[in-house]
């Protein structure tokens, strides 16, 4: 039944959008005044655009116009560049990354795959695999492990040969993952932190993004614990930007996850259920999730995982336009998928649509911080969903099934309701965060 109600709904707007706002990936602009900021970071000048903030990828659309709006002129100029993008993407280092049948890309020459108990995974090596990374989540009663390919097979070849060979397993590609927002305007000097710390414990709130920049005053009175990148600070714009927002309101207990690291495969469905099961460990209670890309089955197992055992998830519906399909992971089984809407009260007509949606914030001339120091203007889903996460920290202390449904439902009640009435698939259940 959801798969028809979000048929229909696809169908509709498809009707009434305009198909230059059907976007996946954005293409690179000439002149569009972008520089790549440290740790791989997406750096905007005076021109912004929905990109990515990846390693080494500086995808965007100059805009015109204040830096917190984005015209529709922009959206037309990126008309068709998803497929460009990616080609761009796989030219410049398809030594590491390659595409799966749907067009996404992939790491290249690797397989993410989950066993049950026993020898499930022998077989696979038997077969010429090689375990290259294992993720033994005990926590989560899940074992996943990343394979190397046997030399000469193909993709698809591995996944047709360990399906049939071993059948109790289950197997996806290893996607790669993107932000879903963009900064603009220029920095300026940061004001005061979110205020004094009380004497009460911080609520803990995971990130999963590019590493962070904690030398802005607003993560002064909040405790930041870091992982990736072998232990290396590279703060990244995007991930700067997101944890800004998630101690915003009130100091946290802030668990950040480095996904990238500046590699070209940074972002990949292994790196972030390394990060899972890294905030698993530290029993962190709600999880924000500020990237979007396809559907990943080991990726779903663990978020399901973690969702079981009372972890909140929330992640940003993505800014592919009202008619694009739904984007991972906002779109799995209750994840809190939030969109972006103005200062007004309108939602951005580049956030996606759908029964993934759960509630809108603020997501438009949101001032975030900057690597390096000083603020910039950002803009897209990205930067709305910290605002949800951080309400729900507020309520949560540790995973608890019982607890997270709780606040659900409280902050179903606090939501403010925008579009029809009741929950709709462009305002979720309305707005949290208005002032």
């Amino acid at each position: 039944m959801n798969r028809l109600r979000a048929a229909a709904l696809l169908l509709t707007s498809a009707l009434i959008v305009p198909a230059h706002a059907q976007i996946r990936l954005a293409a690179r602009m000439p002149g569009a005044g972008f520089g790549m900021g440290p740790g791989g970071g997406l750096g905007m000048g005076s021109g912004f655009g929905l990109g990515i903030d990846h390693a080494g990828q500086e995808f965007g659309a100059r805009a015109t116009g204040r830096p917190d709006e984005l015209g529709r002129d922009s959206l037309r100029q990126l008309t068709g560049r998803r497929e460009s993008a990616i080609r761009r993407l796989l030219r410049e280092h398809g030594d590491l990354i390659e595409a799966d049948p749907a067009g996404d890309p992939v790491v290249r020459n690797e397989i993410l795959a989950a066993f049950p108990m026993g020898d499930a995974s022998s077989r696979a090596v038997a077969l010429g695999f090689k375990v290259i990374r294992d993720h033994a989540m005990a926590e989560l009663g899940l074992h996943i492990v990343a394979l190397a390919v046997p030399a000469h097979w193909s993709l698809r070849e591995s996944l047709r040969t360990l399906r049939h060979a071993v059948p109790e397993g289950t197997y996806d590609y290893d996607q790669i993952y993107f932000a879903s927002g963009v900064q603009a305007g220029a920095s300026a000097p940061t004001g005061a932190g979110a205020g004094p710390r009380s004497a009460r414990p911080l609520p803990k709130i995971g990130l999963i993004d590019t590493g962070v920049d904690t030398s802005d005053p607003q993560f002064r009175n909040s405790t930041v614990h870091t992982w990736g990148c072998g232990g290396a600070a590279r703060a990244g714009a995007h991930g700067t930007a997101v944890a800004s927002l998630l101690v915003r309101r009130a100091p946290a207990d802030l668990y950040a996850a480095n996904v990238y690291c500046g590699a070209p495969t940074g972002g990949s469905a292994d790196a972030l259920i390394a990060a899972f099961s890294w905030l698993a460990r530290h029993r962190v209670p709600v999880i924000n999730v500020s990237l979007v890309g396809p559907q990943n089955l080991l990726l779903a197992q663990v978020i399901a995982a973690l969702i079981a055992k009372g972890t909140v998830i929330v992640a940003a519906v993505g800014n592919d336009g009202p008619a694009a399909p739904p984007l991972y992971p906002a779109a799995y089984p209750q994840v809190v998928g939030v969109t972006a809407v103005d200062d007004h009260g309108r939602v951005l007509f580049e956030a996606e649509r759908g029964p993934q949606v759960t509630f809108a914030a603020l997501g438009a001339g949101v001032t975030v911080a900057t690597v390096g120091g000083g603020t910039s203007v950002a803009r897209g889903t990205s930067f709305a969903a910290p605002t949800v996460a951080a309400m729900f920290a507020a309520l949560l202390g540790v995973p608890n099934p019982n607890a997270a449904a709780a606040a659900r439902d409280a902050l179903i009640g606090r939501a403010v309701d925008l579009g029809a009435h009741g929950w709709d698939p462009i305002y979720g259940y309305g707005l949290l965060g208005a002032r």
